[in-house]
This record gives C-alpha cells, sequence and structure tokens, in this order.
C-alpha cells in the first residue's frame, strides 16, 4: 500500500513539473511575440531547469536567444562606426552569454559573423597592445602592463604580448624583504621573530589580486649569508645592503624596545555546589546540593612593547615610511588539580538555595570568582578545561601562543606563557601598518 502511493507521488510530482514547464514555454512565446527576448530567455530556461530536454521549451529558448544576439550584433555593428574599441568590448559579452546560453541551447550568429568577431577583436588588440608599447617606452611599467593584459583579453596570443607583459610585469614589482629588528640583548631572538611573522604577515596580505605589483622576498636566503650575531644586531646601512643583495627595492628595518611585563597571581579556594538528582521508590525525582570543595588557580601577565620601523628605498636610502607602534598583549592561565564526579553543567558556584537564602554571600563568591578567572569565565568551562586536559601537567607550549593572539579569556595552564612569548605575540600584526 504505501509502495503503490510513493509511486503515486513520484508521478504526480513529474506531471506537476510537465505542466509547470509547458506554461513557463508557453509564456515565453508569448513574451518573444510582444518583442521582449529577455523575459522569453528566463521563462524559457526556467522550463528547462524544471524539465530538461523538454522540446518545446528548447525551442523557446533558441528562438529567444537568437532574438537576443541579433539585437546583439546589431548594437555591436552601430558601435563599430563610431568606437571599435567599446563594439570589442560587446563583442566578448556577447561571447560570454553565448557560452553561458550552451548549456540550454546553441544560439546560432549567422553567417560572417565569425570574420567580423575576429576583426574587431584584434583591432581592440591592436590598440591596447600600441598603448602599452608606448608605456613601456615612457618608463611606465605598470601601465604597460594594464594595457598589454587588456591586449590578450581580446586576442590571448596577439604577436609578443606574452613576452612584453612578462617583462612590463619585473619591470613595475617593487620586491620588498623583511630583516631582522635590533633588540635589547635579553631578548635577542625576539627581532628575528617579529621579522619572520611580520614577513609572513605580508605574503599572505601581499599575494595577488590584493597588490599587483608588490611582491615578499623571503628572508631565507638573507639570513644564509649572516652570522649568529648579524642576526641579533642589524643595522640599518647593513640592512640596505642586505636588501639589495636579494634584487629587493624595499626594506622594513626597525628596532623592539624593552619588554615590560606585569604578573599577577589568584587564588580561588572555595566550597562550589553539585547538584545531584535522585529518584524515589515511587519515581518522584528530588534535588539535593552537595558541597565540593575547589581550588582554582589563575594566572594574569600583561605585557606592553614599543616597535620603531622603517620602509626603506634601497636604491637611495630614503626612508620612505618611518613609525612608531606601541602594543600590548595580556594573558590568563586557569588551573586546578581537582576533578570531579559527573557532568561539568551539574555543578555552579552557588546553590540555588544558598542564593535565596543568602544574596550577599552568592554576590561574594561571585566577585572572587570574576577576580580569580576572569568575568564571563564559568565554572562549567573550567570544569570542562579540566576533563578535556585529562593526564596533562599544565607545562606551556609554543604551541598554544595563537590561543592567547586569538584573545582566549583563559588557557588551561599551570603556567604562563614568557613575556617574550608575549611581546611576540602582540607585535605579530604591526605589518598590517605597514
Amino acid at each position: 500500500m504505501f509502495r503503490s502511493f510513493a509511486v503515486l507521488l513520484i508521478v504526480a510530482s513529474f506531471l506537476a513539473g510537465c505542466a509547470g514547464s509547458a506554461k513557463l514555454s508557453k509564456k515565453s512565446e508569448e513574451k518573444l511575440a510582444s518583442g521582449d527576448a529577455w523575459k522569453a530567455w528566463q521563462l524559457a530556461t526556467r522550463a528547462l531547469d524544471k524539465e530538461p530536454g523538454n522540446p518545446r521549451a528548447q525551442s523557446a529558448a533558441t528562438a529567444a536567444g537568437t532574438a537576443i544576439v541579433q539585437d546583439w550584433q546589431r548594437k555591436i555593428r552601430a558601435l563599430a562606426e563610431v568606437d571599435s574599441a567599446k563594439a570589442a568590448e560587446e563583442v566578448l559579452a556577447l561571447t560570454e552569454f553565448r557560452g553561458d546560453a550552451a548549456h540550454y541551447a546553441t544560439i546560432p550568429v549567422g553567417e560572417g559573423w565569425a570574420v567580423e568577431e575576429r576583426t574587431l577583436r584584434r583591432s581592440a588588440a591592436r590598440i591596447h597592445y600600441n598603448l602599452g608599447v608606448d608605456a613601456a617606452d615612457a618608463g611606465r611599467p605598470k601601465k604597460a602592463c594594464s594595457e598589454f593584459s587588456e591586449a590578450r583579453r581580446y586576442v590571448s596570443d596577439y604577436r609578443d604580448v606574452v613576452k612584453r607583459e612578462d617583462r612590463a610585469l619585473g619591470d613595475a614589482m617593487t620586491r620588498v624583504v623583511v630583516v631582522p629588528f635590533r633588540t635589547p640583548t635579553e631578548d635577542a631572538a625576539l627581532g628575528s621573530q617579529v621579522a619572520q611573522s611580520w614577513q609572513d604577515d605580508l605574503v599572505e596580505n601581499l599575494a595577488p589580486p590584493a597588490a599587483q605589483f608588490t611582491r615578499v622576498v623571503t628572508g631565507d636566503a638573507i639570513r644564509r649569508t649572516m652570522t649568529v650575531a648579524d642576526l641579533d644586531d642589524v643595522s640599518r646601512e647593513q640592512a640596505i645592503r642586505l636588501a639589495r643583495k636579494a634584487g629587493a627595492e624595499r626594506v622594513v628595518w626597525g628596532s623592539v624596545g624593552n619588554v615590560k611585563s606585569t604578573t599577577r597571581l589568584h587564588l580561588f579556594h572555595e566550597n562550589v555546589a553539585h547538584r545531584v538528582v535522585e529518584r524515589g521508590p515511587d519515581g518522584a525525582e528530588s534535588v539535593r546540593w552537595v558541597d565540593v570543595p575547589i581550588e582554582v588557580v589563575s594566572r594574569v601577565r600583561d605585557v606592553k612593547v614599543g616597535v620603531d620601523y622603517e620602509v626603506i628605498d634601497t636604491r637611495s636610502g630614503t626612508s620612505l615610511v618611518h613609525r612608531h607602534l606601541d602594543r600590548a598583549s595580556s594573558a590568563r592561565v586557569v588551573w586546578t588539580y581537582d576533578r570531579f564526579e559527573g557532568e561539568p553543567s551539574s555543578y555552579t558556584l552557588v546553590a540555588e538555595p544558598m542564593r535565596a537564602a543568602h544574596p550577599d554571600r552568592a554576590k561574594e563568591v561571585e566577585a572572587r570568582w570574576n577576580e580569580a578567572c576572569g568575568t564571563g569565565t564559568t565554572l562549567v568551562q573550567v570544569l570542562e578545561a579540566r576533563r578535556s586536559a585529562g593526564s596533562s601537567s599544565g607545562r606551556y607550549a609554543r604551541e598554544a601562543l595563537p590561543r592567547f593572539v586569538a584573545g582566549a579569556a583563559f588557557v588551561f595552564l599551570e603556567e604562563l606563557p614568557p613575556a617574550q612569548d608575549l611581546a611576540l605575540a602582540a607585535l605579530a600584526q604591526g605589518s598590517r601598518s605597514v
């Protein structure tokens, strides 16, 4: 019975689709007869979407598409008399339409159209090619690159346009390299780490098409030519010399200031409430609250650091950009050795009866929790982190740094990141100002 009903549903759905397709095809024919070829095309393609291969819908689509193409051709021929460049642009648009329309119908263009199209395309390609040559001769490689790219858009293999565009792109390109920043002696490695971070960030954000004429040269080649001592203290003159050797027109160089750090320790030692639900002999549920002791240690480290940097033209040694940035970073770690039975969601700082009977006491407990673990951090989150950590020792590892960079409310660790790591986190996004 069910199988027969399902078959009937499928048949009914198919018949409904056919009826919808026929209705759309009829409307398409009516729209075309009234002179609205685009609306006729939309209706015919909707009919084919509903019922691919429907003969009447295909016929309607072909008729509407043919009318659109013929009108487009008349427009192109009229434009060609006064503006061949605009006519060529319309040729590209018509070609795109026919390519998209091929999914529904093959639209004829008429005998001799291929020759007209080729003539207009080559005319536009010649115009942009000549403009590109003129720009290149005038020492304007970016303009030349743009014009050669346009010429190739109309005729991909027009004369030697590909070679000329590649040459213009090479001439227009500005290559940028980031060298290790100078740092105080106690933070010697920080300068190289900041430079690497800025380089990686610039590579990501200056990739085409965001920055067509800028490329970031990786610092690996430079570092291979430097001693360990050089890496710790790159002078301005040395930065320019190394950048020139790497073929870069711009070098980013600077110095990191002293890292200022403050650390605070908080301890939350209290009984929290465990909600236990019990079922009696009669099946009725009852709730009781059990006090469970907990000790949570929270550590907070705030770091401030400044950096001065320049973007230097390696040809002239001129400073194109010179800025000072002050950055700050903060990290909070929370840790407890205590483990609890049951779901973390069954625990709360203050039991409901206690909150009702002693609201001031409840507020005092919550205030001490917020001071220790941070406003917005819940007991449930900490207990879930404790369960997820398993047998973890709580030691800090550099792999956790991205969580602090992302602004995590807390990370379940016993150890704080070193001040130098937090300084790196604070300066990591500094390249955005470049």
